[in-house]
């Protein structure tokens, strides 16, 4: 790997330092349990898992009462239940036999939860988000309380920060982007032409512009799906590059092919409906030596299944969110290191930043920061 994935790790550590990380797999296995059995709890409560007999998702789904387009994550969940040993599937893809936690063991996972939440070096909020989530389950599935509730309770951004900005891994992989990006602007000849897709809550754009203040940049353009976050990026950052548009992945990117030397893609790339036809168009867009800086998750763990779910559910429709490439058919979020890296490359891209390296604590988070270039 390039000496530029070196230099990147070492920024990303030294922006992470203070939190031990040796404990890492085994904090974030804590995490995950304690929404598994949430969830297992929630079902043995309000659905007729709690008795006798095999049952479809679908069945499950009614006993929840939930929403057209949140059905889905019925399924979604008792797969990812049977996969803990939580609850048994039959040949036909019915579900029987739920393991219902105790309430010894379910305050027993809350107490290994503050330590586990240390550990990883999170803050409060998001370990109070999680909890939340379960304690909201029945109006989410109704579609009576939407994603943003538990990302912005009472309207207050300290949440989102924390999920997205305000803990050990977001910290390390935001560092080394922002390295990336130091590195590209200082072997530029002419001002820089920035596009980042999806910014949302600008976790990652808050650290890449002060890297870009004191260097010549044309523009930076920083996009989402939503009003509501390119209003608050406008109430947030103040660099005279900055441009706003609205813009929507699922459709075509841009029309400025060959023009930009950076794209930048973080903890969003995945919604894309089709990913090789995502990095297809990036790659089109990109000058020659133009790089593509992704942030992404690589395995979906249960400690999402109570919030992301949520967000993905398309507005019409009782499935999961559309997919066309190897998620086709499935209920997965996100695809695997492999999958992404094949994807590059197929792209015309160079894999240049792969981080963490493979034998870092930080693996067990399940984020990476890929970097290619054209």
């Amino acid at each position: 790997m390039s000496s530029l994935n070196e230099r990147a790790d070492r920024a990303g550590h030294a922006a992470s330092a203070g939190t031990g990380t040796g404990g890492a797999a085994e904090a974030v296995a804590d995490l995950d349990r304690l929404i598994l059995l949430g969830i297992a709890d929630d079902l043995r409560r309000r659905t007729r898992l709690n008795g006798a007999g095999a049952h479809e998702p679908g069945a499950v789904a009614d006993d929840l009462e939930a929403a057209r387009r949140h059905r889905w994550i019925a399924g979604h969940w008792l797969a990812a239940l049977h996969e803990a040993g939580l609850v048994s599937r039959d040949p036909a893809g019915r579900y029987h036999d739920l393991r219902a936690p105790r309430r010894a063991e379910l305050a027993a996972a809350r107490a290994r939860m503050e330590a586990a939440r240390m550990a990883l070096g999170y803050p409060p909020e998001l370990a109070e988000m999680m909890l939340r989530s379960l304690r909201l389950l029945p109006g989410l599935l109704r579609d009576e309380i939407g994603v943003q509730a538990l990302l912005y309770p009472d309207g207050e951004p300290a949440t989102a920060d924390a999920v997205y900005r305000d803990n050990v891994i977001s910290r390390y992989l935001n560092a080394a982007a922002a390295e990336v990006v130091r590195e590209a602007a200082g072997r530029a000849t002419a001002p820089l032409r920035i596009l980042e897709l999806g910014a949302g809550i600008g976790a990652t754009t808050a650290d890449l512009l002060p890297v870009l203040a004191a260097r010549p940049v044309e523009f930076y353009l920083f996009t989402d799906l939503s009003p509501f976050f390119l209003d608050t990026a406008r109430r947030r950052f103040e660099a005279g590059f900055l441009r706003y548009a609205l813009l929507d992945i699922a459709h075509d990117l841009p029309d400025q092919p060959g023009e930009l030397d950076l794209v930048v893609a973080a903890t969003m790339a995945h919604n894309a409906p089709h990913v090789g036809r995502m990095l297809d168009q990036v790659a089109a867009l990109l000058a020659p030596g133009g790089r593509v800086l992704l942030v992404e998750t690589v395995r979906e763990h249960p400690q999402s299944l109570t919030s992301m779910p949520f967000a993905l559910s398309p507005r019409e429709g009782d499935g999961p969110p559309e997919r066309h490439d190897g998620r086709a058919g499935t209920t997965r979020t996100y695809l695997r290191r492999e999958e992404w890296l094949g994807a590059l490359e197929r792209s015309g891209l160079r894999v240049e930043v792969d981080l963490p390296r493979r034998e870092d604590p930080l693996t067990a988070l399940s984020q990476r920061l890929l970097v290619a270039t054209r």
